[in-house]
């Protein structure tokens, strides 16, 4: 008969031969959990960049960018951004966290907008032989940044903010008139249907990356 020592010895040993074979439940070697939970990773990563991308194209298309050509495009873009500053007139004195929320709205949609023209749109221009008309524009990009800046660093709970607000409309929108009425239509009849659709791509690229 064997003794009560022998006899734990060999449930001790029954025991250990099962865990080896099937591994802690919070093991990460030994069995395909450290392989399961990395796919996984991969996996959740890749529906994240997935979301980013959708996200970014929604932007683009959202504004016009990958429908259409380049000039409907800017064109969208410009009336997406008067439509901004329809929504902050409306506001009140009192409502100086919707104005601030607004202001941040209209300075990313102004950012993205800007970075197209002066980077793809303007350098084409000067290309064209349209250097004076380039220039004139990205000089105004100045005053726009000069507006938002002091806009930010405004108490934008009083009526002279909002008296700000319009001036910098009023200034927007001569510059978007000689934009639309001017010089990207002149600009456009010069080009042939291959150069267009270049310009287009190519802006479109700038324009993912920025949103």
């Amino acid at each position: 008969m064997a003794s009560k020592t022998q006899s734990r010895q060999a449930r001790t040993s029954s025991s250990g031969s099962r865990s080896s074979g099937g591994g802690s439940a919070f093991s990460w070697g030994g069995s395909n959990n450290a392989g399961v939970l990395i796919g996984a990773a991969v996996a959740g990563a890749a529906v994240g960049l997935a979301a980013n991308v959708g996200r970014k194209m929604l932007v683009q298309l959202g504004a016009g960018g990958v429908t259409g050509d380049w000039f409907d495009a800017l064109k969208a873009e410009h009336e997406a951004t008067l439509a901004i500053f329809d929504k902050i007139e409306a506001t009140r004195d009192d409502q100086a966290t919707t104005r601030s929320h607004l202001l941040t709205k209209l300075k990313y949609a102004l950012t993205k907008h800007a970075h197209q023209e002066e980077a793809v749109v303007y350098p084409a221009l000067r290309q064209a032989n349209l250097t004076h008309d380039a220039d004139a524009l990205n000089a105004e990009h100045g005053y726009v940044k000069t507006y938002l800046y002091e806009l930010e660093n405004m108490a934008n709970d009083s009526p002279e903010w909002l008296a700000r607000i319009r001036d910098f409309r009023a200034m927007l929108q001569e510059h978007m008139r000689m934009e639309e009425d001017e010089v990207f239509p002149a600009f456009r009849n010069q080009m042939n249907e291959k150069q267009n659709a270049k310009l287009t791509a190519t802006m479109n690229k700038e324009g993912f990356k920025m949103a």
